[in-house]
């Protein structure tokens, strides 16, 4: 299999490498209109096989980017207006044949407390020189919250709870099956909430028919160095071997590049986002329901995410606004960087408003992508001729991710999964995935691993043209090679939120570890 995909890399993903231009990382903000409606922004959207249930797939949609963990008191709720959405197409028609659907209600436990968490040891009570009206030894404090539930969440005033429900078939199956799911509040820090990680396993729900889901604030698992990137790509040379010959910024020693250690700020440090993940059994996803192996063309899937509001909101000061009538979407995301990186501004809100069926209408952006040509202007490097018609292969059902013969379908943002590709075990994962000779990562899907910037950075300068598969083209980077949170390698697979007291971020212009603690170089 993993010769499979080796021999077909260069098919899907010459495009979408066009350019290191993926630098402007993941959906943070790329359109005008969910710059404006954060809680709708799509930050990222993954899809996987399980790496702990190989006959799982597990879906990861983050939204409402660059959380500050300290910022309360009302932190950071999923906005109870928002139909959030995971969209599957199992016929290659890119159109939703499955659909997840996640609605939010807020409610507030305690309404005359000033911040959304609060909580201490085992309550504390009013001393004896407690002025009147309130007696000496009546409560103040709550214990500390130690439970979604029951004693130990007497301090949780804000309280989510949420519902899953399946459309499939025309049908609508609630798979909550009566539970109540609450969403994990954010680690508001150790006084409050002082055994975090318990907590958040207390967020992880099982379902009937093998399904998990979960919701609540997270680390966020996407990692860049995005003050080098809108710098107009002003890259960090870092990588220059001594005595080596001259090269490009964004380059990397080979050491470097085999290291998990950043060699570059990542811009993302610190910052905490919303996630929703469901785990859902393949046999559900399947057109037939059965597993199929990977060079069967029922094997792949595509999967994407949206966020919608309803047609019309009053605001109705004082009163609450009042919204109404059908959802109308927001934003979608399937593959990282084609909105923000592809799409021109003035038609980025359109994408993200449209239906990927109907992709077609932007397909001029990737014949002939400015992107690209920003980079052949700025580093002199060498770019393919337009028209760019390598780059239909990404947004179509086609090798290396779909096995020969599979239905190619339309023009369509889908991220695409051949769910019959086993998961590769945690300590052999590359953080590049089919690229780095793991065909078990993106561009087959995407899991919060992957380093999609090196991806797009490498093969956009023309690694898998034998001329260019050469130093300094492959160790092309932005310096980022890892998360700054340990991602967990069970469900939902994410890193625990940034304790809003204690952490911080390491800012873009703070000094920035090389790998050896004792070395470190300022950032410029």
């Amino acid at each position: 299999m993993l010769k499979f995909f080796k021999k077909t890399l260069a098919l899907a993903v010459s495009l979408t490498l066009a350019a290191p231009t993926a630098l402007f990382g993941a959906n943070h903000r790329e359109a005008p209109i969910t710059a404006l409606d954060t809680k709708a922004d799509i930050t990222d959207f993954f899809a996987f096989v399980s790496y702990d249930h190989p006959d799982r797939v597990t879906f990861i949609l983050d939204v409402d980017p660059f959380l500050n963990p300290s910022n309360g008191p009302n932190y950071f709720p999923f906005d109870p207006n928002i139909l959030y959405e995971v969209k599957v197409d199992n016929t290659f028609d890119a159109k939703a044949d499955i659909t997840f659907q996640f609605r939010f209600n807020t409610e507030y436990q305690l309404p005359n407390v000033f911040t959304g968490y609060v909580g201490a040891g085992n309550g504390l009570n009013a001393p004896a020189n407690s002025p009147a009206p309130v007696a000496p030894g009546t409560p103040i404090v709550p214990p500390a919250i130690t439970s979604l539930t029951g004693p130990g969440s007497e301090g949780l005033n804000i309280v989510q709870t949420y519902s899953v429900t399946m459309i499939k078939n025309g049908r609508a199956t609630d798979l909550g099956a009566g539970q109540k799911l609450i969403a994990l509040p954010t680690n508001v820090g150790p006084r409050t909430m002082p055994d975090y990680a318990a907590l958040a396993q207390q967020a992880i729900y099982e379902l009937p028919n093998s399904i998990r889901v979960f919701a609540g604030t997270v680390d966020d698992p996407f990692y860049i160095d995005l003050g080098a990137a809108f710098d107009s790509l002003n890259g960090r040379t870092t990588g220059t071997p001594a005595g080596g010959p001259p090269t490009l910024p964004l380059v990397l020693t080979s050491a470097q590049d085999a290291s998990t250690a950043n060699n570059a700020p990542d811009a993302v440090s610190g910052f905490n986002v919303n996630s929703i993940a469901i785990e859902v059994p393949i046999t559900l996803l399947t057109q037939d329901g059965s597993l199929h192996k990977a060079n069967d063309p029922k094997a792949t899937i595509g999967a994407w995410g949206t966020t919608s509001r309803p047609q019309a909101t009053v605001r109705r000061s004082p009163l609450p606004a009042l919204s109404a009538g059908p959802f109308r979407q927001v934003q979608r995301m399937g593959n990282p960087l084609i909105n923000e990186l592809l799409v021109g501004t003035g038609f980025k809100d359109r994408f993200s408003m449209d239906q990927p069926v109907n992709d077609s209408q932007f397909a001029n952006f990737f014949l002939d992508p400015l992107p690209v040509r920003v980079i052949n202007a700025i580093y002199g490097i060498p770019i393919p001729p337009p028209p760019r018609t390598d780059l239909l292969p990404l947004v179509t059902y086609a090798p290396p991710i779909a096995a020969p013969g599979t239905p190619a379908g339309p023009v369509a943002d889908l991220l695409r999964l051949n769910t019959g590709v086993p998961p590769t075990p945690v300590d052999q994962q590359s953080r590049l995935g089919v690229l780095g000779g793991d065909p078990a990562g993106f561009p087959n899907g995407r899991r919060p691993v992957d380093d999609v910037t090196d991806v797009f950075l490498r093969v956009g300068a023309g690694v898998l043209i034998p001329a260019f598969n050469k130093a300094p083209y492959n160790l092309l980077g932005d310096g980022v090679n890892s998360n700054d949170e340990a991602l967990s390698g069970t469900f939902p697979f994410l890193g625990l939120a940034w304790d809003g007291r204690d952490s911080r971020h390491r800012d873009p212009g703070e000094e920035y570890t090389l790998g050896d603690p004792n070395t470190t170089l300022p950032v410029n």
